[in-house]
């Protein structure tokens, strides 16, 4: 493709994603898509001759947008937003256009060092300690994986040499992580080779938040019986109900036993940006490692997790190795990020967070993160005023978890599996996300099956959370009718 004809079709597809981002009731939410209908429109064999790029976009829209759900829409309520800021997409742009792997320092100086820039910027708006060196990874999940491994690497002798299989001196391993952990920690403890067995899920109190006497007890339990505690795994802003489990409490256990501590503040950490929230980062300058996904609620373009540790070293003994091709002069005076994952190739993800941290500034930031909170509490407002709804959880940052019960349905069977409330719920959810207008996901909460709402797009404004207020309100009164 000549300069020419990139610059007609590059200027063209910036004016459609610029219409796009701003015509939030162009496309419904959720896609309405039929399983297979999408892959039923396109050709199952490759073309053998080149198609002009106004064919391939028009086929774009034509039988690829139907089977979009739009994450970039403002009323997209449902898991975590991870909403693409316009400074964000224009990075991301750049990034592909420049093609940076950024293994080695020397494949692009550049995105090493503005990775170190970038990350040390938002260390330190989260007010995380200079201690922590930090490396991007593309997921939260990634991440975790990482930490885990760092972990297993620092408690297990010569495990990077002789693996755990067949060593019969190794004591069984335990990691330990609350009820409602993400379940990315699963994966990570099967793909370590430590078994999904090797996890302990520790209790919560009844803000759903881990139990550091149930954690203690737990880590004694299994030194008793000659297992090793080799990690705990503490969440700042748990998938179901964002509940903060008392991490400087966890601290004190981790640093009494010797344990590495790990912290998923994949969704919840970007609310230390702001005074009346800092607190979910408290003890987090005492942990191990932390994880904070800028790609859920900082406004950058999916995906970007910024992982931190105060023992990066540790993750380089897991992960560093450097065979003769990739050997370099300068080795020594500077930083590889080959050498921090399992991943060789590494794409230029710290240009869009630059970009983003420059373009809002600490403060543009701050005003969304508490505009989307108090959103929620209005929201959570509503379903506590409400003779239709109840809440099922508090509601610390911008996530609402709630159900519609009309105050008539007191029956003892109404909670019960298969119970009509849990089936006018499924109707109610099915309802307003057929709307097209909204996109809302559930959870369950002590068996009970809960609508879960969370703002945190950076173009949902009053009107949406307003409009999605209405929708459940008359599904509701449909369904229970």
């Amino acid at each position: 493709m000549g300069p020419e004809e990139f610059r007609r079709h590059g200027h063209a597809l910036v004016d459609w994603i610029a219409a796009y981002l701003s015509q939030d009731d162009r496309y419904p939410v959720l896609s309405r898509a039929a399983p297979g209908e999408v892959r039923e429109r396109l050709p199952a064999a490759p073309p053998e001759a080149g198609t002009p790029f106004d064919a391939v976009f028009a086929d774009f829209e034509r039988h690829l947008l139907p089977g979009i759900t739009h994450w970039n829409h403002p009323g997209f309520f449902a898991y975590f937003a991870i909403s693409g800021s316009g400074p964000g997409v224009l990075a991301e742009l750049l990034a592909a256009a420049l093609n940076v792997q950024a293994m080695l320092w020397r494949t692009s100086p550049a995105a090493t060092e503005l990775e170190e820039v970038a990350l040390g910027w938002l260390r330190q708006l989260l007010g995380l300690p200079a201690a922590f060196e930090g490396v991007i990874y593309d997921t939260a999940s990634v991440a975790s994986l990482h930490a885990l491994a760092a972990a297993r690497e620092a408690a297990v002798p010569d495990v990077r040499g002789g693996g755990l299989a067949g060593r019969a001196e190794l004591a069984p391993c335990r990691v330990y992580l609350s009820e409602h952990a993400h379940s990315s920690i699963d994966k990570a403890v099967m793909t370590l080779g430590l078994g999904q067995r090797a996890l302990q899920r520790i209790a919560v109190d009844d803000r759903f938040r881990m139990r550091p006497d149930a954690l203690r007890a737990a880590v004694a339990a299994d030194r008793a019986a000659g297992r090793t505690p080799l990690a705990v795994v503490a969440t700042v802003g748990t998938t179901s109900m964002t509940s903060v489990d008392p991490v400087p409490a966890i601290a004190d256990v981790c640093e009494a036993e010797g344990i590495w501590l790990h912290v998923d503040a994949a969704y919840a950490g970007a609310a230390a940006l702001v005074p009346e929230t800092a607190w979910v980062l408290d003890g987090c300058g005492r942990a191990d490692s932390v994880v904070v996904n800028p790609h859920k609620w900082l406004f950058t373009p999916f995906d970007l997790s910024a992982f931190y540790s105060r023992r990066m070293d540790a993750i380089r003994a897991a992960f560093a190795l450097t065979p003769d091709y990739l050997a370099t002069p300068e080795a020594g005076r500077v930083r590889n990020l080959m050498d921090t994952g399992v991943q060789l190739g590494r794409r230029f993800r710290a240009l869009k967070l630059w970009a983003v941290l420059r373009y809002f500034g600490a403060a543009g930031i701050r005003a969304r993160l508490a505009e989307h909170m108090r959103l929620a509490r209005l929201f959570a407002g509503w379903v506590d005023a409400s003779d239709h709804f109840e809440r099922l959880a508090p509601v610390p940052l911008s996530v609402v978890c709630f159900r519609a019960r009309p105050r008539a349905w007191q029956e003892p069977g109404d909670d019960a599996e298969g119970g009509r409330l849990e089936r006018l719920n499924a109707r109610v959810l099915e309802a307003v996300n057929g709307s097209g207008e909204v996109f809302l996901s559930h959870t369950r909460i002590e068996g009970r099956f809960a609508l879960r709402l969370a703002i945190g797009h950076i173009r949902t404004e009053q009107r949406h959370v307003e409009r999605a207020w209405t929708l459940l309100r008359e599904a509701a009164s449909a369904g229970a009718a």
